[in-house]
């Protein structure tokens, strides 16, 4: 696999060698959970003759890694390489950025008669930012994207009677890009004969503005306008842009004249692309407009459940955490599923197959240095104002001993809040709720975390609060 033009190190090379040399120092000196935690998920990946790089699974081990062991790693490297080489560090997700800044502007993929991609055309594939994890397999349906997966499954089919243009379109993280991608993948494997082109809005456009400078738009034009689907993600971001919109403009229009299928995201819907070109932003909502909506609790818990599936195959333990564990995760992640999963990975960074044993007030210390400062400074106070608001009380009789159901469930609902959103411990809430004991404030989230599984009405009310509360 390659990543950037890096490709991945074996223990017999030179280079892996020496790690291997350096590995068994620092699995001495950091013990064996710290190096199984932070390093043992790590990678060595190497690009033409002197430039190695360790790669960890996260940017939260990479950032472990630089505080708490970098000098030492550097050290034992310098010492054990007899070639002087300088290794560097760096996450996965930065690898992959570098390899979809250095892949050409269009790609163009084929499928041989068995209906799978050749080797070489998967290389292709993943270099245009393809990713094989983006498949319709990983993708988890459910009310906010049924209408969307349907129609993107449909598409990729090649089935007759579809519209054309299909915009996919919602926030940031809210898989869109994977529906996509899915999309690109089912389609050459349903079709080997017909070509299939994804890229990104950014790539088209890099890839216009050099065939103006080469003198070569009639040869980007051919390229486009020959696919028989054309796949462009995030085409928001050509709003604004005169020229690259008149030529998109125009490839939109020649392919679906001539029966060639386009489908394109954004992060709007288009009478909301105010920037964007009029002639362009028309023919989008002359076409099939798709809105994925944000996830809701059920279909969060899923992807969490199926990503956690898919990282215990690769580090080949057993998928399972707490279930207090993934709703917690749930119901604090609730705007993008890019953070979600996220948040997962930091987890399974730090304790590998652990996770099944990690306790809820563990998963929340591991979490909470990496949310935003926003949702950081949200308060028990403002809490209790918009749970009381919320319920139609006061907030003084959140804080009384009123114990009648009326003011008793709002009561605990706050005080689940405040343990899912702030940093205050049990004793802390409880103390700012008319000085309660810690084992009352326990006893009320479990009651709640019990109770908005079974009660629909509750757990709509909870998601209301929490989107208020996080702005």
């Amino acid at each position: 696999m390659q990543n950037g033009g890096y490709a991945e190190v074996s223990s017999e090379t030179p280079a892996g060698v020496v790690w291997t040399k350096a590995c068994q120092t620092l699995r001495r000196e950091l013990g064996e959970d710290a190096f199984g935690s932070w390093l043992g998920q790590a990678s060595l990946r190497e690009r033409g003759a002197g430039e190695v790089c360790l790669v960890t699974a996260t940017g939260v081990a990479r950032d472990w890694i630089r505080r708490n062991a970098w000098r030492r790693i550097e050290s034992l490297w310098a010492q054990n390489d007899p070639q002087g080489r300088r290794l560097t560090l760096k996450c996965r997700t930065e690898l992959d950025a570098e390899g979809a800044q250095a892949a050409p502007p269009v790609i163009e993929v084929e499928i041989d008669e068995a209906a799978a991609p050749r080797p070489a055309e998967v290389k292709a594939a993943r270099a245009s930012g393809l990713q094989e994890r983006f498949s319709f397999d990983t993708f988890v349906p459910g009310p906010a994207n049924e209408f969307a997966f349907a129609v993107a499954k449909r598409v990729a089919s090649w089935a007759d009677g579809h519209f054309n243009p299909v915009l996919f379109h919602g926030p940031y993280g809210f898989g869109k890009t994977h529906l996509l991608q899915a999309l690109a993948w089912e389609a050459m494997r349903s079709a080997p004969d017909r070509r299939v082109v994804y890229l990104t809005a950014e790539k088209f456009t890099q890839g216009f503005l050099k065939a103006l400078q080469d003198r070569q738009t009639s040869a980007f034009k051919d390229e486009l306008r020959g696919a028989d689907l054309l796949l462009i993600d995030d085409v928001h971001f050509v709003a604004g842009k005169a020229s690259t919109q008149e030529e998109l403009f125009h490839t939109l229009i020649a392919l679906v004249d001539d029966g060639r299928r386009v489908v394109m995201t954004a992060d709007r819907a288009p009478g909301e692309l105010s920037e964007m070109d009029a002639r362009l932003r028309s023919h989008l909502q002359a076409g099939l407009v798709c809105g994925i909506e944000p996830a809701d609790r059920t279909l969060r818990l899923g992807i969490l459940e199926r990503k956690l599936a898919v990282l215990a195959r690769q580090g080949r333990f057993i998928p399972a955490a707490r279930p207090e564990v993934l709703q917690y995760l749930a119901d604090r992640f609730t705007d993008s599923v890019r953070e979600l999963e996220g948040a997962l990975n930091t987890l399974v960074a730090a304790v590998g197959a652990d996770i099944a044993r990690m306790t809820l007030d563990q998963a929340q210390a591991l979490v909470r240095p990496h949310l935003t400062t926003s949702e950081r400074r949200v308060t028990v106070d403002q809490i209790q104002k918009a749970t009381a608001e919320h319920f139609g009380l006061k907030q003084s009789d959140l804080l009384s001993e009123r114990r009648n159901r009326a003011v008793a469930r709002p009561r605990q609902a706050a005080m689940w809040l405040a343990k899912q959103i702030t940093t205050r411990s049990l004793p802390d809430i409880g103390r700012r709720f008319g000085g309660r004991d810690h084992t009352t404030v326990l006893h009320a989230v479990r009651r709640i975390e019990a109770l908005k599984a079974e009660d629909a009405q509750l757990a709509r009310d909870l998601e209301v609060l929490i989107r208020k509360l996080r702005g």
